[in-house]
């Protein structure tokens, strides 16, 4: 039976799951508006920052702020940080470089990633079908990938940077994603939130010689000025409000049925790019981002076979079933 803390309730997990979808995209375009203005780390700084109330206040009112300062693996957070911090920047620098649905298109390569990892860092088996569905993942990362890296295209370094910048992103959030399964064993999900918020922080605050930006002490609106940090701050805020909402629609939804909504976010990033930075998704893009999503599906009801048969394995071997 599900505890006391969890219910199925899937419309709500489902509309929770959607909500954090969409704001993560809003929080994106945010950042991309300031990115003319502000260097990553600062805007990862401000990111990081202020999404740190929000989740405490959240964890104290849901009763779990204890368990979310308490650590018993500090150094595992610092790590976590680090890599996530670091992909959080790579991804804001090609936010400046990129439409808006090449960027999202080019890290749905992190669930394929995150597969092979798991073979080689955890010693997952991995069969067939899933590194089908993983090849099936990357060649739709390559075609949308091919227009900034073949050569002689007409499209400048700087769109080809923040590509591979991106993609490199994608990377480090896959070993991301296999580092907190390590995580969780020894730390609670609140302390993985918080502590991630925190050491982004700390962590951002290195890159405050490269050319950090303030308002002018008027605090006039002129860029930049109060109207892009504005932007920034706002940011942090929501991505904070959208981490509590992906990590409560999980209090009523299994994992595997809200997995796949996460592909959502292609058509916010669409409708967004393209009233806000008149961004159209290419054909390539479209393509690529339609063959990463068939792979990453696959993936996803592949583990949910996975899950049911050790469920089954385990009714069958447990004396009390």
């Amino acid at each position: 039976m599900p505890s006391a803390l969890t219910q199925n309730i899937p419309g709500r997990a489902i509309a929770l799951k959607l909500g954090a979808v969409f704001l993560f995209m809003v929080m994106a375009a945010l950042i991309k508006a300031a990115s003319g203005d502000v260097p990553p780390g600062q805007a990862v700084f401000f990111r990081s920052l202020f999404a740190i109330p929000v989740i405490g206040l959240w964890l104290w009112q849901q009763g779990h702020l204890h368990d979310g300062l308490y650590v018993n693996n500090l150094l595992g957070h610092v790590w976590r940080g680090l890599f996530g911090t670091t992909a959080m920047g790579l991804t804001f620098a090609g936010l400046a470089l990129l439409p808006l649905p090449e960027v999202t298109a080019i890290g749905y390569a992190t669930p394929m990633f995150t597969v092979l990892f798991a073979a080689v860092f955890l010693g997952e088996t991995v069969r067939l079908f899933r590194l089908s569905a993983v090849a099936l993942g990357l060649v739709g990362v390559m075609i949308v990938l091919a227009p900034r890296l073949s050569i002689g295209a007409d499209l400048g370094a700087t769109a080809t940077l923040g590509a591979l910048m991106v993609l490199t992103a994608s990377i480090l959030r896959a070993l991301v994603q296999i580092h907190v399964r390590r995580l969780v064993q020894t730390d609670s999900t609140s302390a993985i939130v918080f502590y991630f918020s925190l050491t982004a922080t700390c962590i951002s605050l290195l890159s405050l010689p490269l050319g950090w930006v303030f308002p002018i002490p008027s605090l006039a609106w002129t860029s930049p000025g109060i109207e892009v940090l504005t932007l920034i701050i706002c940011a942090g805020l929501i991505g904070g409000v959208a981490q509590i909402m992906i990590t409560s629609s999980y209090r009523f939804g299994t994992a595997s049925m809200l997995a796949p909504f996460d592909y959502a976010s292609m058509i916010f990033a669409s409708i967004i790019g393209w009233v806000v930075f008149s961004e159209v998704p290419t054909r390539a893009i479209l393509i690529g981002a339609s063959l990463v999503i068939a792979g990453g599906v696959l993936i996803i009801w592949r583990e949910r076979q996975l899950g049911l048969e050790r469920g089954r394995a385990r009714s069958v071997t447990d004396p009390k079933a």
